[in-house]
């Protein structure tokens, strides 16, 4: 089986800026704007679409093919057992070269009763190049006064409703489900999610969206707003989702642990990595990663690289940064 290089999966034309620091991140020549998304080993497809988004092979397979015909080796027994066939991990490299709309997604509850969508979306950053990011609310507001602003499109109020915070290379946020949260300009960062591309976007004046007919899921505002947490949420709230530069096994905040997990090796000499599906990311430096199965794989900075379960244990050597995405425990 072997461990799977995969290459920069980048829908175009999406409806924000951004798509440079990808390119000079994976060390490709500069494409066209408007591309600031990167679906690392994806087997999810953007909202409405029946292929965009798939991350390919370059043996020419879909991952999610590949996965589904032989789901005990891509994922193990433990896993499937406990979730299915589903990787139940979406990863993505994000370019924000613009300010991030304010939305906020909904919860797995929310999604199941409304969209019949088996997910809802958590979602994760790791911050690669540091900025400024948009939070939870400030203060509790009606939910009636919320959807007013939405509908005058009052984005000086919307982003004044949130927290704001400076984060550096290294830092992680945890954003909860129906927190609302925007991401500043300039910022890059390596996000993981759950296996669904749902937003309800509550600013949309300035982008390239018609809010009014895409941004509430298709439920209208009434419902979708019903998503979105409207109580106030603390600084210390806060201090527990955005946590500084750490190393070692999973240094998200423990809150995002049902949902998906980030280990980081600082690789100088050799590190193992315990067995399991996994999508890894080269930080910085190069490493080779040897698997118990044989495998071997160079990999330097902007290098991804999907690993199956049944590759067993890997061994990182030389000298670089690892970033190992991973779903949920069984």
């Amino acid at each position: 089986m072997g461990l799977k290089r995969l290459d920069a999966n980048q829908p175009p034309e999406r409806f924000y800026r951004g798509g440079a620091k990808i390119d000079r991140f994976r060390g490709t020549a500069k494409g066209p704007d408007f591309r600031p998304e990167d679906w690392v080993g994806s087997t999810t497809t953007l909202a409405g679409e029946q292929r965009l988004g798939l991350s390919r092979l370059r043996d020419g397979r879909l991952l999610a093919d590949a996965i589904a015909a032989d789901p005990i080796a891509w994922l193990g027994a433990e896993h499937v057992g406990a979730f299915g066939p589903s990787t139940m991990l979406l990863v993505k490299l994000l370019d924000a070269g613009q300010r991030l709309p304010v939305h906020a997604h909904p919860d797995d509850a929310f999604s199941a009763a409304h969209l019949h969508r088996p997910f809802g979306k958590a979602e994760a950053w790791y911050i690669l190049d540091g900025g400024i990011v948009h939070l939870g609310l400030r203060r509790d507001i009606d939910r009636h006064a919320l959807a007013e602003l939405v509908r005058w499109q009052d984005t000086t109020a919307l982003l004044g409703l949130l927290h704001e915070r400076e984060v550096e290379p290294g830092d992680v946020v945890y954003v909860p489900p129906g927190e609302l949260h925007a991401v500043g300009a300039r910022v890059f960062l390596l996000e993981l999610q759950q296996p669904e591309d749902l937003s309800i976007l509550l600013e949309w004046h300035g982008f390239a969206l018609d809010g009014v007919r895409d941004g509430h899921l298709g439920l209208g505002f009434d419902l979708a707003l019903r998503a979105v947490n409207t109580r106030e949420r603390s600084p210390a709230e806060l201090d527990a989702w955005i946590l500084p530069a750490a190393e070692g096994l999973s240094i998200l905040p423990p809150e995002s642990a049902p949902y998906f997990r980030l280990d980081r090796h600082v690789v100088e000499g050799s590190v193992s990595i315990e067995p399991g599906f996994a999508i890894m990311v080269v930080e910085d430096g190069e490493v080779k990663l040897s698997t118990a199965a044989r495998s071997t794989k160079r990999a330097k900075r902007g290098s991804t690289i999907a690993a199956p379960h049944a590759e067993g244990p890997i061994t990182a050597t030389g000298s670089g940064t690892l970033l190992v995405c991973r779903p949920p425990r069984p």
